[in-house]
């Protein structure tokens, strides 16, 4: 599969969505108390240990001088040093990072891999700028950041608008400011520069997984199930093209250039090679019709993919949602108020924090393969990250049937219990 290898956000943001922090905020509140969570470990958790705010000088080509805010912030450490992706978006904001950080601690949580939770942004449009522009940019924030980032502190990877390129950049800064080259300050490199084999489809397999891990729950037949993935990046097209090679039928699609339907089933590796022929946009692709894109999340599929951005499930759309399963290929695509709603109608999810967390699985085992100077093959690589999804799913199933609760708050009971356990053995905060 040609796929680009940098994510740049497939979908349009909603407006009027709710804050992301206190959407993840009301999942944590009834995951603590489910668990009986204590007032002192609740206090910690709750707020996140660090957060950073920069200004960056950076000179345009112009010759004018533009002064870009950027954030950092870590979540938590009390599992291993932090880890999370930097977005280049100009709606990137503080409480937005703030929720991803904490998300990201969850999501490592929840898989078992010992690290905690961080995420950076900064207020740009990349698509607006040039290649010199974006290093520069890359390169003030990378030293801006010297004393957060860090091999055994705090390491981060892509995002929304960023990629093997930006990751590089960030390793070759980083690696100046210490003296001596640091492969493992950053994940989502370049292959010839320390980066792991089946990182750039890693989230999209793991929504996949997921997906059929959720399926064989629920009962349904591959060769009988109907697919709508919102998002054709580097998520999105990953999990239609893997779905699709496992025979699942792709019946709509969406990008920045609009959402696109076949009823009989869209041919993934065309529509694939038609985006990277044309500029990364599905527009005029012939082998779907063009439809409204507000209607692909209430279409009449089986399963559900949201691979865009933030809220895109609401309480306004939720009721006519008729997918029997959702799989969260973005980050927060469902806000709060419409979890009720979803969860009334009898519809799983399979959420976030579970569901694409086959990134930052790869992630880790590049950072352990730069820990060790030596490179796996991508049949371990994809074993063994298919092995911790679906071993991460049935603890979160176990435990939704345990106390009768959806699959997004079993998640965070899982993740939170471990983080909680953890501080309670380290004895101390």
């Amino acid at each position: 599969m040609a796929a680009t290898t940098v994510y740049k956000e497939p979908a349009p943001r909603v407006e009027n969505t709710e804050n992301p922090l206190e959407s993840m905020m009301s999942r944590f509140n009834v995951a603590a108390e489910i668990l009986g969570l204590d007032d002192t470990t609740y206090e910690v958790l709750k707020a996140p240990d660090k957060q950073v705010i920069v200004h960056l000088p950076v000179s345009m080509d112009d010759g004018k001088v533009r002064v870009f805010e950027g954030y950092r912030v870590v979540h938590n450490t009390i599992l291993g040093p932090s880890k999370g992706g930097i977005r280049y978006d100009k709606n990137v904001n503080l409480d937005e990072v703030k929720a991803l950080a904490a998300w990201m601690t969850w999501k490592c949580a929840v898989v078992d891999i010992p690290y905690g939770g961080a995420k950076g942004g900064i207020i740009c449009d990349p698509t607006t700028m040039s290649a010199g522009e974006i290093e520069r940019l890359t390169r003030a924030y990378t030293v801006s950041m010297k004393d957060v980032f860090g091999p055994d502190r705090d390491i981060p990877a892509p995002d929304m608008g960023t990629g093997p390129r930006e990751m590089a950049w960030i390793m070759d800064e980083f690696s100046k400011t210490v003296g001596q080259t640091a492969s493992a300050v950053v994940t989502g490199k370049p292959l010839v520069m320390g980066g792991s084999l089946g990182r750039t489809e890693a989230t999209g397999r793991g929504v996949m997984i997921s997906c059929l891990a959720a399926m064989n729950k629920l009962g349904m037949k591959i060769e009988e199930t109907s697919v709508a993935i919102q998002g054709f990046g580097n998520v999105g097209s990953w999990t239609a093209k893997l779905m699709f090679d496992k025979g699942l039928t792709i019946k709509g699609v969406s990008d920045i250039s609009g959402a696109y339907w076949n009823d009989n089933g869209i041919n993934i590796d065309d529509a694939i090679a038609y985006k990277n022929a044309h500029g990364g946009r599905l527009e005029g692709f012939e082998g779907a019709s063009p439809m409204d894109p507000s209607k692909l999340l209430t279409s009449a599929v089986d399963v559900l993919v949201p691979a865009a951005v933030e809220d895109v499930i609401t309480e306004h759309n939720a009721p006519y949602i008729q997918a029997k399963l959702i799989v969260e290929g973005a980050n927060g695509p469902t806000s709060a108020s419409a979890d009720p709603i979803i969860y009334g109608k009898g519809i799983s999810v399979v959420p976030d924090i579970l569901a694409n967390s086959g990134g930052v699985t790869v992630s880790y085992f590049e950072w352990v393969q730069n820990k060790q100077g030596f490179k796996w093959s991508l049949d371990m690589v994809t074993e063994r990250a298919d092995r911790i999804m679906t071993e991460a799913f049935e603890k979160v199933y176990a435990t939704s049937q345990k106390y009768n609760i959806s699959l997004r708050i079993a998640a965070y009971v899982v993740a939170i219990d471990k983080v909680a356990q953890t501080y309670k053995y380290r004895g101390g905060y």
